[in-house]
């Protein structure tokens, strides 16, 4: 009787200790595609800031749009 709860507790251990290395293994997963997350993320905020840029809006209202700034006789200025 002694033998076969040790024998059960000796498989219950091994088996515990399997299933944190397994559970072990998916964190490691799931912190590499979190880090891959933040460096994908960093990098669209950097090319939103330079499509936002006043230059760049500019520069493709000029070049794609036609768009050329009035002349100051134009332009009306409307207080609020």
């Amino acid at each position: 009787m002694l033998v076969s709860i040790l024998l059960l507790s000796a498989l219950m251990v091994i088996y515990k200790k399997y299933n944190s290395r397994i559970i072990f293994i998916e964190i490691q997963k799931q912190e590499k595609a979190l880090d891959q997350y933040e460096v994908t993320w960093g990098q669209l905020q950097l090319e939103l800031t330079t499509l936002a840029e006043q230059n760049r809006v500019e520069q493709v209202a000029r070049e794609q749009l036609k768009l050329v700034m009035p002349t100051r006789e134009k332009i009306i200025y409307i207080k609020p």
